[in-house]
């Protein structure tokens, strides 16, 4: 499974790694422009994302609207979102406002912060299930 870890956080982006690294392929975007670009990149060099782990406040464009960039990239190549990649939003933010935005933008998850390991998992399986972590 490859992963892509969008998080400006260095101790919340370890956190992510150090789960996730024994099950996939992770890598890192510190802040939206940056998942975007690696997202179409990857897409474009067939080797696309399974999932996206993706903080919502960040610099340069924050995880809303990397996620409406993502979704609009998919559905610009014929992808559905039944078919794209799985993306979980994983945040501090847990009011309403941010939650409803997320889902809306199509995210297929969302993690309050702390992340704790066993509910990223449960969370993961949930969505993919061809991927046996547990």
């Amino acid at each position: 499974m490859k992963v892509l870890i969008v998080e400006d956080d260095i101790i919340s982006r370890n956190l992510m790694q150090a789960i996730l690294n024994p099950y996939a392929n992770c890598e890192v975007a510190t802040n939206g422009r940056e998942a975007v670009e690696l997202f179409i990149s990857a897409f474009n060099t067939e080797k696309p994302y399974d999932l996206v782990c993706m903080d919502i406040m960040m610099p340069e464009k924050n995880g809303h609207e990397a996620l409406k960039e993502i979704r609009s990239f998919e559905e610009s190549q014929g992808i559905g979102q039944s078919k794209g990649a799985k993306v979980i939003m994983t945040t501090a933010l847990s009011d309403f406002k941010n939650v409803a935005e997320a889902f809306k933008s199509q995210c297929e998850g969302y993690l309050v912060k702390p992340i704790r390991k066993e509910k990223l998992l449960k969370t993961i399986q949930e969505l993919i299930p061809e991927f046996d972590f547990l």
